[in-house]
């Protein structure tokens, strides 16, 4: 395919050059130009919106958890569909999903005790005070994930899912299935993926 650079393009990336000037490096870290596994991302979260459209109260911005990746690499994109735009964090799975704690999902399980990441579609509910302060519960939309509730997976942070544990170990570490974010990202998902929106969860393998 061929790529015509044109003014839109130039000024496009001025933009983002002058944006990232000003965007915290944290912030600035998790923010990625338009690729291929970007639009890819837009594409399922704009799918799994159609699919789960009746459940949702809010379609603007969707995660998408890809765990096919290890939790090393920023895996849970926000997708805003509004804007065409994905960011990008660290997440944690569930220790009965690795337990040989090497950062690589192997498999998914819904069941109560098994302290595993369940895939399929969430709906994310309230906020509320827990183990690890502020959260998100959710709500499960499939068949592989409708034990949500009574497994307590919410959405949440936690020190164990901070960068600093990637320069100290090489991975994060494990939830007890709960999508477990780095404690400074967590307000992303505060502000921008509670109140009725979706999250989707698989090996995706988009990377």
């Amino acid at each position: 395919m061929t790529h015509r650079v044109d003014r839109r393009t130039i000024l496009a990336g001025a933009a983002a050059s002058a944006a990232a000037a000003v965007i915290p490096p944290r912030v600035a870290a998790a923010t990625y130009y338009p690729n291929e596994q970007h639009r890819e991302v837009l594409r399922i979260a704009a799918e799994q919106v159609e699919k789960h459209r009746a459940s949702l109260w809010r379609t603007d911005i969707v995660g998408i958890a890809d765990f096919a990746l290890p939790s090393s690499l920023p895996r849970f994109h926000f997708a805003n569909l509004d804007r065409g735009e994905v960011r990008s964090f660290l997440v944690a799975h569930g220790r009965g999903s690795d337990p040989e704690h090497d950062g690589f999902l192997k498999t998914f399980s819904n069941d109560v005790g098994s302290l595993a990441t369940s895939r399929g579609a969430y709906v994310s509910y309230e906020w509320y005070k827990g183990k690890y302060g502020t959260s998100i519960r959710l709500g499960g939309l499939s068949p592989e994930n409708s034990n949500v509730l009574d497994r307590a997976i919410v959405l949440h942070p936690a020190w164990y899912a901070n960068p600093d544990m990637l320069e100290k170990w090489g991975k994060l570490g494990r939830s007890d299935g709960c999508f477990a974010m780095s404690e400074a990202d967590f307000n992303e998902a505060l502000w921008h993926l509670s109140g009725g929106r979706l999250i989707y969860a698989d090996r995706l393998g988009l990377g």
